[in-house]
């Protein structure tokens, strides 16, 4: 626990300086700005003073983030596993930084539905970039063609349907929470986004 706590200390210390150093401002600016000494705020950086609440609160508002964001313990989960989801045949992978957004590959092989009826509208918005191939969207009335390395982003609550144009093609999606909650309850329906 000591070591743990040792390595949270200095990784706050770290990000103090490196969010002071990003915006450009000086060990003075920083300083005034928290109502502490020039030096102070080098020894807090330098691990040579103790990091006290008051202070740590007064920095992260001078720093534009939050007490949270300055004191998270989140390093040893950089590199994300994803889920296999079957019945939708792609992955998932969740995204800690907002629980509520979900990022999943989707390979498509075939074009979307051409029956009306079967376009989802769900509360939520989705973005979407196609990794390789072109994918078709159908989107209310319209139709997009989005080409590889092109992306696209609209409101869910539109009529939609996703699917291959001409071959197979491999998209990345991004979902809200309630884009993620529309595809939930529609996961055994392999066409459509």
């Amino acid at each position: 626990m000591k070591q743990e706590e040792g390595s949270l200390d200095s990784l706050v210390r770290k990000r103090i300086r490196a969010l002071r150093v990003a915006q450009g401002l000086s060990l003075e600016e920083l300083a005034a700005r928290v109502h502490l000494g020039q030096s102070s705020l080098s020894r807090i950086e330098n691990g040579q003073r103790r990091l006290a609440l008051d202070q740590l609160v007064a920095l992260a508002r001078a720093l534009d983030t939050t007490l949270d964001q300055l004191v998270e313990n989140a390093v040893d989960d950089v590199v994300i596993s994803p889920v296999n989801h079957h019945g939708a045949h792609g992955l998932s992978w969740p995204m800690k930084g907002d629980p509520g957004m979900t990022v999943t590959r989707r390979r498509f092989t075939d074009p979307p539905p051409d029956n009306p009826a079967k376009m989802r509208a769900h509360p939520g918005r989705e973005w979407f970039v196609v990794l390789s191939g072109t994918a078709t969207l159908l989107l209310g009335d319209r139709t997009f063609r989005v080409d590889t390395n092109r992306a696209a982003e609209f409101p869910t609550m539109t009529p939609h349907a996703i699917g291959a144009h001409g071959r197979p093609c491999e998209v990345m999606f991004i979902y809200d929470r309630d884009a993620r909650r529309g595809h939930r309850e529609n996961e055994a329906d392999d066409n459509g986004s």
